[in-house]
């Protein structure tokens, strides 16, 4: 099972944190899971204004041996309006635009959304259980 929780944050306090959501998918062989701000894709979604964060800008896949892996999905712009970087525990990986990096089995950390014009972001907690 992989558990997401998203959490949007704007302005330069982080305690000005606009609700949380939470997602979820057994880990079976080609489950997905999307984070984004179309609602008709995505099962996490930001607000419709926060145009750094594409219609569909991460996704959560399940493999054939039950771990996950993560993508940067590429918008319609040919450069990002945000940056994105994986963080677990003391270690912090900044994704390439359109890569994908795997995530550790029964592992946890966080996946940071950031603009790059303003102090807001998406913040994407996951837990996988195995």
């Amino acid at each position: 099972m992989l558990e997401l929780t998203m959490a949007t944050v704007s302005g330069t306090d982080a305690g000005a944190t606009a609700g949380m959501l939470m997602a979820d998918a057994p880990s079976e062989p080609g489950a997905v899971l999307r984070v984004g701000r179309d609602k008709a894709v995505c099962r996490l979604v930001a607000p419709e204004d926060w145009l750094f964060v594409s219609r569909a800008h991460l996704e959560f896949v399940c493999g054939p041996d039950g771990t996950w892996q993560l993508t940067w999905l590429r918008g319609s712009q040919p450069d990002p309006s945000s940056e994105v970087r994986l963080v677990m525990g003391e270690y912090a990986q900044p994704l390439v635009y359109g890569g994908t990096v795997p995530l550790p089995r029964g592992g946890a950390g966080e996946v940071v959304i950031q603009d790059r014009t303003g102090p807001r972001s998406v913040n994407v907690g996951f837990y996988h259980e195995v």
